[in-house]
C-alpha cells in the first residue's frame, strides 16, 4: 500500500491490487499554507460539504484506470461537533477495503463513536485521524480513541505547522508525545509518502506533499 500526504486531511492511496483512491481533496486556496491538492486517482471520498474536504471535482483520473475487483465501502455517519452537528453538521469516516487491506479515514470527526460504530474500524490496517482540535478531536481524544480502534499504523492529519494550517488548530507535538510515551509503536518520519506499511504497529509522520 502507497500512501501519499497530499496535505490537511486529503490523502491518496494504492492499494495492492492496484485501486487508488483520494480522501478529502481541499479547494484551492481553502487550506492557508498549501498549493492546489492536484489528485489523481480512480475514486473520491469527502467527508463532508467544507471546502477544505470537498472539492472531488478537481480529482482527475487516471490515464490508466483500475480494472480490478471493487473495493468494500463502508460510510459511517457521525458529528463534526460534539453536540449531534448542531456547530458544524454532520461527518463521514470512510472505510474502504480492496484486496486485504483497509483503511480508515475519519474525517473531521468531532464527537465519540458509539460501540457499534468502533467494532467497523477496529484493527484497520491503516487509520488517518485529526488531531488539530477546535473543528475536530484535540491530540488527547485523538490518542483515547487511535488506542480504542488500535490500528496498525496511525497517521495524524488535519493539524498546523509552522508554515501551514488554520491559526485555531494544533499542531501534532502533544499526539506524538502521547503515543510516544504509551511506547507500543514504532514512530516513523515518513515524508510525504511511504511506498508500503510497516509490519509491526507505528506512527507515521506525514508532511504535507504541497506546503507552498
Amino acid at each position: 500500500m502507497e500512501v501519499t500526504y497530499v496535505g490537511h486531511a486529503c490523502f491518496i492511496i494504492r492499494f495492492s491490487t492496484g485501486l487508488s483512491v483520494c480522501f478529502d481533496p481541499y479547494a484551492k486556496g481553502s487550506v492557508p499554507g498549501l498549493s492546489d491538492a492536484n489528485a489523481v486517482a480512480d475514486e473520491v471520498y469527502c467527508s463532508h460539504t467544507h471546502a477544505d474536504h470537498n472539492d472531488s471535482g478537481s480529482v482527475r483520473s487516471p490515464e490508466k484506470p483500475y480494472e480490478g475487483p471493487a473495493p468494500e465501502v463502508e460510510i459511517i455517519r457521525t458529528f463534526h461537533d460534539e453536540v449531534r452537528g448542531a456547530k458544524r453538521g454532520t461527518n463521514n469516516i470512510t472505510l474502504v477495503k480492496s484486496g486485504i487491506e483497509t483503511v480508515v479515514h475519519m474525517g473531521d470527526i468531532g464527537c465519540d463513536l458509539t460501540d457499534e460504530q468502533l467494532a467497523k474500524i477496529k484493527g484497520c490496517d491503516l487509520l488517518l485521524i485529526p488531531v488539530g482540535g477546535f473543528f475536530t478531536i484535540g491530540c488527547r481524544q485523538a490518542f483515547d480513541l487511535c488506542g480504542r480502534i488500535d490500528p496498525a499504523a496511525v497517521v495524524p492529519m488535519h493539524f498546523s505547522g509552522e508554515s501551514f494550517g488554520y491559526d485555531v488548530i494544533s499542531g501534532r507535538e502533544e499526539f506524538v508525545e502521547l503515543i510516544k510515551n504509551a511506547g507500543d509503536r514504532e514512530i516513523i518520519n515518513a515524508g510525504s509518502s511511504i511506498d508500503d506499511l510497516p509490519s509491526g504497529k507505528s506512527l507515521l509522520l506525514m508532511d504535507p506533499l504541497r506546503i507552498l
